[in-house]
């Protein structure tokens, strides 16, 4: 007769309770989402999917100075390597990094439809090509020369940079946007030109008052135009990294023969121009305000153009106080400066983030340097 096997069961149970299990887990994911998801780094003011796009454009060759390649290539070189998420989520931040209306230097050059400032869709990633825009080059020419740590990819079969190389702060040049667990960030875009010359004073400068750099970068500058007012707000925001501010289209009111007209040439950031048009003809048709003749958009190639014919007899800025009080002709834009700095969120202001940069920038020229001399260093002997 055979005898029956026992079975041992040295398994040990330890009891826990269940909302300790869900916060530990939630903390780690919520630590996943806000360092390596959603908030951009202030050293190179780049978001993970953002830096690994360019990354893998520039590891593949696919820059300024070649031909055009298929989108689909890349996000599939993307998702593949460096961010193993859906192919979506790496396309729409390619579209958006090449979207004029959307960050003041796009960092990749789309050829295609990529959109548009009425909120159209991208054509799908199989119809469009991309390569890295020219400014792209500064911006990682160095890192071969050891200027930044690498760190393994998700299944360690090869190195990405945990941050690159740029030389001016793209955080306050392009802006940011996105929602973590817990934390936002809403950075608008700022100009080139302000931004460098601030930075070169405050390199120079260490000590120097908000109100000085100020004195070089006023304010935000935004790609689509627009008047902003509320200079307390920019500087509360400078201050503390949050503050609000109006955003106003730029319009002109013009007299013709038959009518006066209401054109409007800028128009806030991120306001979708269609919807905006078709509120204001909704006013029109609605009869909200008397006078409105037609609202048309006579936007082309050269240019954004929204015309409103008012009756001769109507004063045309009263109609035009009414769309800035009804419609996205006017907007509050609210500052929201956080970023990953030391590897933790933080709400920061204009001065913090230029100190944050700028140390980075000397930690990546003197690593350059170093790799530079060890090299000269070891053809000495030839």
């Amino acid at each position: 007769m055979v005898k029956k096997k026992t079975i041992v069961d040295n398994t040990k149970y330890r009891p826990e309770l269940l909302e300790d299990i869900m916060g530990a887990g939630f903390g780690r994911y919520a630590k996943y989402i806000i360092q390596e998801r959603a908030l951009p780094d202030a050293r190179d003011g780049l978001k993970p999917v953002q830096r690994r796009i360019l990354y893998a454009m520039y590891h593949d060759g696919n820059t300024w100075d070649h031909a055009y390649r298929k989108s689909a290539k890349t996000v599939g070189l993307v998702i593949g390597n460096y961010h193993p998420h859906g192919d979506t989520s790496v396309y729409d931040a390619m579209v958006r990094m090449s979207q004029d209306w959307k960050v003041r230097l796009p960092l990749i050059d789309m050829h295609g439809n990529n959109g548009s400032i009425d909120d159209d869709p991208a054509a799908a990633m199989r119809y469009t090509e991309a390569r890295l825009a020219k400014v792209t080059q500064v911006m990682e020419e160095d890192l071969d020369k050891n200027t930044v740590e690498m760190a393994p990819n998700f299944d360690d079969t090869e190195h990405e940079p945990t941050v690159l190389p740029v030389p001016f702060p793209v955080m306050l040049v392009n802006g940011a946007t996105g929602i973590a667990a817990g934390y936002a960030t809403n950075m608008p875009p700022h100009n080139l030109n302000e931004v460098v010359d601030a930075t070169i004073y405050r390199i120079q400068n260490p000590e120097s008052a908000l109100t000085d750099v100020m004195d070089i970068l006023t304010g935000p500058d935004f790609p689509t135009g627009g008047i902003v007012q509320g200079e307390d707000g920019i500087r509360d925001a400078f201050t503390t990294g949050k503050g609000r501010i109006v955003v106003r289209s730029k319009c002109e009111i013009h007299e013709e023969k038959s009518c006066q007209q209401i054109i409007v040439t800028e128009i806030p950031y991120e306001v979708v121009k269609g919807q905006l048009v078709k509120k204001m003809d909704e006013i029109r048709v609605s009869k909200d305000i008397d006078g409105i003749l037609d609202v048309r958009d006579e936007s082309d190639r050269e240019g954004l153009r929204i015309v409103v014919d008012v009756r001769k007899d109507i004063d045309a800025n009263m109609i035009l106080n009414y769309f800035y009080k009804n419609t996205d002709l006017q907007v509050y834009y609210n500052y929201n400066n956080v970023a990953i700095i030391d590897k933790r969120p933080v709400q920061v202001g204009l001065l913090g983030l230029l100190d944050a940069f700028i140390a980075f920038r000397k930690e990546v020229v003197l690593r350059r340097s170093r790799y530079e001399l060890d090299k000269m260093e070891a053809r000495c002997h030839i």
